[in-house]
């Protein structure tokens, strides 16, 4: 956990995930309506994904903008954290 992923020359997936934007405050399914449109989401993952390829000098393998994806994974390490940038929690 004291190593940078260029410390252990790691590797990136980068998939896009709407659902992680999801507001679960009221009622019984969750809303996305806060997710950005597809015309604003695409570009910003797009420009994302350019900027991870040029810090890291290497490419970044992604997966299809929109599609639906079976994804698969297993963390190498003793955690996972999930940050919520504006509580800092």
């Amino acid at each position: 956990m004291n190593q940078s992923l260029l410390d252990v020359d790691g590797q990136i997936l980068l998939i896009s995930q709407f659902t992680l934007f999801a507001s679960t405050k009221n009622g019984n399914r969750p809303s996305y309506i806060r997710s950005a449109h597809p015309d604003v989401a695409i570009p910003l993952y797009e420009a994302f994904h350019k900027c991870l390829e040029k810090l890291l000098d290497k490419q970044i393998s992604t997966g299809e903008f929109g599609a639906d994806m079976k994804v698969s994974l297993c963390n190498d390490g003793p955690v996972t954290i999930n940050i919520d940038s504006k509580t800092r929690e």
